[in-house]
């Protein structure tokens, strides 16, 4: 038995929007799903999968980029602090460290 890798995020957002294109164009339903599992190597039940979740969307969605693992080391009341912003504000903690670094380089890109 063959057991294929989940998707990546970026790769069923990339999917979708295929999808979204091939709506747009007001080819059918059929044909849209044959050339979405050609051009995507996807089945063509999972194609269907997607046109029908495509047919939903208003625009294309946003394709984000893959995150990284990364090691550091922070101090503990840093931490603290990060986790506790974390939670009253419903993020994960790499949502706020991402936020925080892409802030924090903006502002310093700006002062060179």
């Amino acid at each position: 038995m063959c057991h294929m890798a989940r998707s990546t995020q970026a790769q069923k957002a990339q999917r979708l929007n295929g999808a979204y294109r091939l709506l747009e164009r007001q080819m059918s339903i059929a044909e849209a799903a044959a050339l979405l599992s050609h051009e995507e190597a996807i089945s063509v039940r999972h194609a269907y999968r997607y046109l029908k979740t495509a047919a939903k969307l208003k625009q294309p969605v946003a394709i984000s980029e893959p995150a990284l693992p990364i090691t550091f080391k922070i101090r503990s009341d840093a931490i603290r602090a990060l986790r506790t912003y974390a939670e009253t504000h419903d993020l994960t903690l790499s949502e706020v460290v991402t936020r925080a670094i892409m802030q924090f380089v903006a502002r310093v890109r700006r002062h060179v």
